[in-house]
């Protein structure tokens, strides 16, 4: 049986990711740079923290949050992304790339050539599942920061959506019940399940998760 190494989830095409995993590490990777942005509002340390030395004669606080500083620098989510770009034309059997430029700049860079790469990555690659579960890692790292009430946003995961495409093959895609909504949408394909449907949808999703 073939399974998708991020989700374990039957794979009818054979491929190391499934249709709707792919298209989440493709989504992922293109929210890199914005969350890259977003995290610098988060710089400076909470105001709450007190200035100068501390009471018992200790060193100051730095005057930026490590963590965040961290994440930020050439060895944070830069770092991570060119590592797995350079494994990518290491396997590929491409020449080194050589980062330069600044961290924004090179962050970009190595996210494009990531998302050129997908195809090849979604199908063939042994180290995918290795690689979108370190994305989807890193996205959740960071969006804990700078919207740590992302989960509630989201709202309830229902299952794998379970739409069937012209050319036969599974949406896949994550579906979500938004909190006060009374449909399930598909934000990638969609498609519309109504309350009426609900029941079957169920019926249809523990299916595929079965099969």
């Amino acid at each position: 049986m073939d399974l998708c190494q991020l989700c374990t989830q039957h794979d009818p095409t054979g491929s190391m990711l499934c249709l709707g995993c792919t298209k989440a590490t493709l989504v992922r990777l293109e929210c890199l740079p914005a969350l890259y942005d977003g995290l610098l509002p988060f710089l400076a340390p909470s105001s709450a923290i007190g200035q100068g030395r501390t009471g018992k004669g200790g060193p100051a606080p730095l005057p930026v949050r490590e963590e965040i500083l961290d994440l930020r620098g050439p060895g944070g989510m830069v770092g991570i992304v060119e590592s797995w770009l350079a494994a990518v034309h290491q396997d590929r059997g491409w020449a080194p790339r050589v980062p330069f430029g600044s961290v924004e700049g090179r962050l970009d860079t190595a996210v494009s050539g990531l998302r050129r790469n997908m195809p090849w990555i979604a199908v063939s690659w042994e180290q995918a599942g290795t690689f979108a579960g370190e994305i989807r890692d890193l996205v959740r790292d960071v969006q804990s920061i700078v919207a740590p009430a992302v989960a509630q946003v989201r709202g309830t995961r229902v299952g794998a959506c379970p739409a069937v495409h012209d050319d036969g093959g599974v949406c896949g895609a994550v579906l979500r019940l938004g909190h006060g909504e009374r449909v399930v949408t598909c934000a990638w394909c969609h498609t519309s399940y109504p309350p009426a449907t609900w029941e079957g949808l169920k019926v249809l999703i523990d299916e595929d998760a079965a099969a």
